[in-house]
């Protein structure tokens, strides 16, 4: 029996919604959550993203402050434009738009964002908050995986979970999201990588597997047991002389071949992608809450 479908878009389009209601309630009493965006430069792939989020910033009544910055624009100047977004009242969350030009250095930039403003949860005070279970601002990617599962009805406590890639941006977050003592953890995890010795012994083990190697067909039929759920966190292009662009998208995952096994799983696209930008706004509005003194509901 086929799997059923994670419906990314769907569960995105449901957390907006609630986002939306959520910012209304908070503009009755005064309180206009804001994110700041810098983008540096002319990638097309970061261009496109940043007015991705420009839309849903407007659609929920996010107030929305971008800016578009020259190429060549120096580490110095760079710099000052995060230290007037840390310093704005109007601005909760700041976001720098990776990659940056060579030229600059983005680890110092990263760091020069206040972490209370930190929507990405990629500063290391926000790190080392997220490891010790404090509260602080959670990755979007990582977050927004486990949103998927919570709200697919799967249930994460007690699980084997295997996570497929170490990286600073999903795999080593998410796993240690998931251990944490809290209702959105308690699951046992293994984390495994390009050194893992017979990695298809590690996967079959899986009740939830998550994929995020950056490898197309890294996870085959083989390699899952019956009725597990899959998580598919890869975004890979391939040659299809059949598309317009020349490529079309494909995950870590042998989708065809392993939906055949799968209790539940995700596509790509439409699976974990559209979270991330539904994190970002989420975290946005939290930020916006605990400046104005309001508790969030956990």
């Amino acid at each position: 029996m086929a799997a059923k479908i994670i419906d990314g878009k769907q569960v995105a389009a449901d957390m907006r919604a609630e986002l939306k209601a959520e910012v209304a309630e908070l503009k009755e009493k005064g309180i206009v959550p804001g994110l700041g965006v810098i983008l540096v430069g002319e990638d097309p792939a970061s261009k496109s993203y940043v007015t991705a989020k420009e839309r849903a910033c407007e659609d929920l009544g996010i107030y929305s402050d971008d800016n578009r910055l020259s190429a060549d624009i120096s580490q110095e100047e760079l710099m000052q434009k995060v230290k007037d977004m840390n310093n704005d009242p109007k601005i909760n969350g700041i976001l720098v738009q990776l990659p940056l030009p060579r030229h600059l250095n983005e680890a110092e930039v990263l760091l020069s964002i206040d972490p209370n403003k930190d929507v990405d949860g990629f500063h290391p005070m926000n790190v080392g908050k997220m490891v010790v279970g404090e509260e602080g601002f959670l990755p979007c990617t990582p977050h927004g995986v486990i949103q998927l599962l919570i709200r697919s009805g799967v249930k994460i406590e007690g699980a084997n979970v295997v996570i497929v890639g170490r990286s600073n941006i999903v795999g080593k977050p998410l796993a240690n999201m998931l251990i944490q003592k809290n209702a959105k953890g308690n699951a046992t995890v293994t984390v495994c990588h390009t050194r893992t010795k017979d990695l298809a012994n590690q996967t079959r083990r899986a009740d939830i597997l998550i994929a995020a190697a950056g490898r197309p067909n890294t996870i085959t039929a083989d390699m899952v047991k019956e009725g597990v759920v899959v998580i598919d966190v890869g975004v890979n292009r391939v040659e299809d002389a059949t598309k317009k662009k020349g490529y079309r998208l494909v995950g870590d995952v042998d989708f065809e071949a392993v939906k055949e096994k799968a209790a539940l799983i995700t596509p790509v696209p439409g699976g974990v992608g559209p979270m991330t930008i539904t994190m970002l706004l989420y975290n946005t509005v939290e930020s916006a809450k605990r400046a104005a003194g309001l508790v969030s509901e956990k």
